[in-house]
């Protein structure tokens, strides 16, 4: 499974501690930037560009995208057809959005949650199945109609 990570300024160090903890871990590991913690650079452009990469492939691919808040990087991500981004706060809560939305893209808030969380919501994040329950694809289907209709 290739991971695609991006963050602006405010997501920077968490970036750079998760994807060293991914490569460790042997995970390949796709850094969409920022290269550098820049002061007025935009997290759409990171967030979009992890989006696309995960659309390509929005089964086999895997991204996560960080500022501040997550609120700006979730928006962007979910702009993207086939992307399903979720901002989570727990490794509970992102289990749930793998099991139930089959959720493509994990969005961090970097000023709300501790790195060791911020780690194992990663670890969830990748390993959580799908649960695949017929209500579960129905409401992903009715997710890519409306994506249709944009």
């Amino acid at each position: 499974m290739n991971i695609y990570i991006g963050a602006d300024h405010g997501g920077f160090a968490l970036k750079a501690q998760l994807e060293a903890e991914l490569k460790s871990e042997g995970y390949a590991v796709m850094d969409m930037g920022d290269d550098r913690p820049v002061p007025d650079d935009d997290y759409a452009d990171f967030a979009h560009a992890v989006a696309v990469q995960v659309a390509g492939d929005p089964e086999g691919r895997r991204g996560i995208v960080i500022c501040r808040s997550g609120f700006g990087v979730d928006i962007v991500a979910n702009k993207t057809k086939g992307v399903r981004a979720a901002l989570a706060m727990s490794p509970d809560h992102i289990y749930q959005g793998r099991h139930d939305d089959d959720v493509n893209v994990l969005a961090l808030a970097a000023d709300f949650i501790a790195p060791e969380d911020a780690s194992k919501m990663v670890k969830v994040f990748l390993t959580a199945p799908f649960g695949g329950d017929e209500r579960y694809a129905r409401r992903l289907k009715k997710i890519g109609e409306i994506e249709g209709g944009r």
